[in-house]
């Protein structure tokens, strides 16, 4: 793969997820703003845009038997995934760190009032992505599949309340990047996610479950905004194509 300064992030880490760790060691957002080019990342954080394409080039080159090509995977495969692993795994955890929450802001929260503002940002993340993967399960994962099989048997689907595929996808994207944003306030409230010389083991694990809880969500995210989306959004035009042609 040729990798350019004009290079798509999204599209970068959609082909091969190991630019992600790349664009992270650079504190380079790759699922929310995963539309920008590695030169307009780099400027914005005045990063040197060649450092970042040398390191690109040594992980391409670089051999790897764990690479998931998600890419190649059916859409429909490919919801079921996401909804079993990252939707499961964001109920789970949510459920294990805000108990560990609640007993560090107890303990510690007067001697480190940002742990509460940490809770607080957690708790609201929890309740809006719990109403955001129902929505994704209930309505846009199910009309994603009904896509997949009507490409497959080559038939029609019948139209959504929603219109074109593209509305609750809009919707999705938004609520990804106030997710995105309200972690990025987590991170920098707990210091990237250190704990202070004074904290106990529970502090330990709660920074470090949040830590994980983050990369987590930005593989979800990720591989929503930069592969079933986009895919999805191309399976409807020729859908359209054929009901037309």
């Amino acid at each position: 793969m040729n990798i350019q300064e004009n290079n798509i992030i999204g599209e970068l880490v959609a082909q091969d997820y190991r630019a992600a760790s790349v664009f992270k060691k650079y504190g380079i957002d790759f699922c929310c703003q995963g539309n920008r080019t590695i030169e307009g990342a780099c400027e914005k954080k005045n990063i040197d845009t060649k450092k970042v394409l040398e390191d690109l080039v040594a992980m391409m080159e670089a051999k790897s038997e764990s690479t998931t090509d998600y890419q190649s995977w059916p859409l429909d495969l490919l919801a079921d995934y996401i909804e079993k692993k990252h939707h499961r795994y964001v109920q789970e955890k949510t459920l294990e760190i805000q108990p560990y929450l609640d007993k560090i802001c107890k303990v510690h929260g007067e001697r480190h009032p940002e742990l509460l503002e940490i809770k607080e940002e957690f708790n609201a993340s929890a309740g809006e992505l719990a109403a955001h993967m129902k929505k994704e399960e209930m309505i846009l994962f199910p009309f994603i599949r009904k896509m997949t099989k009507a490409k497959l048997e080559n038939t029609k689907v019948d139209a959504a309340h929603f219109g074109t595929v593209k509305n609750p996808i809009q919707m999705m994207m938004n609520e990804h990047t106030v997710e995105g944003n309200r972690f990025r306030k987590i991170e920098e409230l707990s210091n990237n996610y250190t704990p202070p010389l004074d904290a106990c083991n529970t502090y330990r694990v709660s920074f470090a479950l949040l830590k994980e809880f983050e990369q987590d969500l930005h593989l979800h995210i990720h591989l929503e905004n930069n592969i079933l989306f986009p895919r999805a959004i191309e399976i409807e035009k020729e859908l359209i194509q054929n009901l037309n042609a």
